[in-house]
């Protein structure tokens, strides 16, 4: 029966009792119905949450994990960071492609999150031809997804150049070299896949490496209402690089010449001055928050209370997937904030008090908007996206409706998802993803011939 019983859910009003969860054989949300008598056989839960949207990932990058914490010679930083991971997009095949995003997704349903917006960018083979298919290696990210049961929204990258005023791809960026008409080929091939589970954007990767008359050529050409995204901001030197060139900060650089709408994310757009953050909340654009793996690179910590206050729109994601938890990415966020301004509770207002649940719910909404696809919330015509929280674990032992997200959130290292439904289908169960032994495998062996070519 495609049903469940929820005592506590947390629906879009606020948390409610005795809610009747259910869903129709294409993965939507058919009724959410509160105050309901529980149907016999429909399977009960105590605590249920919309599942999260994780809206940056490079799912490839799932591969460095902790290959990149010695020091080098001299300062350290995103740039010699990028070093390692050009030597592994340089080798890596399809089929490993496949089986790194299989492990990756199955991660990320475990520890919560329903979907995922991969920032696709190596379109190439080694030597730098397209694929017989121009689509092959997006395509084996879609194989993954709908392997695993996450949901995607799949954004194939314009990058034309190492640097602004179009400078010449380096040779390790000859995998991911495109224009908007190649993009744009990409985007048309994958076409076939779109489904309840699965949305195509397109992503100019940087105003590093796409040009601002190539950002506005992929925009207007783009169906209508789909997803764009681009990095921006994320470091210092990319700023004096921006303002070298331009006399313009990135951000600023972006709003002044391209229509940023709703329909955009701003990845990182980590250093903004005062202008910037309100004009980048007024656009209706998300920040694209990526915690962890900031905090890896040093890239900085995002101006969050100037934002919120500006009404600025905002979400989370894994990017370089240093970590696979929503509530991690959450927890660094808000600590961020926390160590810069020396005080707490810094994601809150008079008229929202509940941190975690602020949180938990405005990364929901900002990683829907992204990812252009009907999540975030447990109503009906949405995704049946669901996590079923583990009430036996200590964490959450007698917890009010009120404790629950704090408890999540901010309590100990434990993950607290003990089941998840991904477009209506239960894709983890008891902590164990579907086919969780079946992907390690297969990560095992591609891992194996990638740190062979490394060494």
């Amino acid at each position: 029966m495609n049903a469940l019983f929820a005592r506590h859910a947390l629906l879009p009003e606020g948390w409610r009792g005795d809610v009747l969860v259910e869903w129709d054989a294409r993965g939507a949300l058919t009724r959410v119905q509160p105050q309901a008598k529980a149907p016999i056989g429909v399977p009960r839960a105590d605590y249920v949450v919309p599942g999260m949207v994780n809206l940056h990932s490079h799912a490839f990058q799932r591969a460095l994990g902790g290959l990149t914490e010695k020091a080098g010679d001299g300062p350290d930083s995103f740039w010699t960071w990028r070093d390692l991971m050009y030597r592994f997009a340089a080798h890596i095949t399809p089929e490993q492609v496949e089986a790194i995003a299989a492990q990756l997704f199955s991660e990320c349903l475990r520890h919560g999150y329903t979907s995922l917006c991969e920032f696709h960018y190596i379109q190439r083979d080694p030597q730098g031809a397209l694929y017989a298919r121009p689509a092959e290696m997006a395509e084996r990210v879609a194989a993954a997804g709908q392997g695993t049961g996450i949901g995607l929204t799949l954004l194939p990258v314009l990058y034309s150049y190492s640097g602004f005023g179009e400078q010449a791809l380096k040779l390790e960026q000859a995998r991911f070299r495109t224009d908007a008409e190649t993009v744009l080929r990409i985007v048309e091939a994958l076409a076939p896949l779109r489904s309840g589970q699965l949305e195509v954007g397109a992503a100019p990767h940087s105003l590093r490496a796409a040009g601002i008359d190539q950002v506005r050529e992929l925009a207007a050409a783009l169906p209508a209402g789909r997803p764009l995204h681009i990095h921006i901001a994320e470091q210092q030197g990319e700023v004096r690089q921006s303002l070298d060139f331009s006399g313009r900060r990135p951000v600023e650089y972006l709003l002044e010449n391209v229509g940023v709408d709703a329909r955009w994310c701003l990845v990182h757009a980590t250093h903004l001055n005062d202008e910037e953050v309100r004009g980048m909340a007024a656009s209706g654009a998300v920040a694209g928050l990526c915690p962890t793996t900031e905090a890896n690179l040093g890239d900085g910590v995002f101006p969050l209370g100037d934002y919120l206050a500006a009404g600025g729109r905002w979400g989370i994601g894994s990017d370089s997937h240093v970590s696979q938890s929503p509530v991690e990415e959450l927890r660094w966020l808000e600590y961020g904030q926390r160590l810069v301004h020396q005080r707490r509770n810094v994601a809150a207002t008079p008229a929202r008090r509940d941190v975690a649940l602020n949180l938990w719910q405005d990364a929901l909404a900002g990683g829907a908007q992204a990812a252009g696809r009907p999540v975030g919330l447990l109503a009906a015509g949405r995704r049946a996206d669901l996590l079923v929280l583990d009430s036996a674990h200590p964490n959450l032992e007698g917890a009010l409706e009120s404790d629950v997200m704090g408890r999540l959130v901010f309590c100990g290292n434990d993950n607290l998802v003990r089941d998840v439904l991904a477009g209506g289908r239960w894709v983890v169960q008891g902590g164990r993803h579907m086919a969780q032994d079946t992907i390690a495998r297969r990560y095992r062996q591609a891992i194996n011939q990638l740190r062979e070519v490394r060494a």
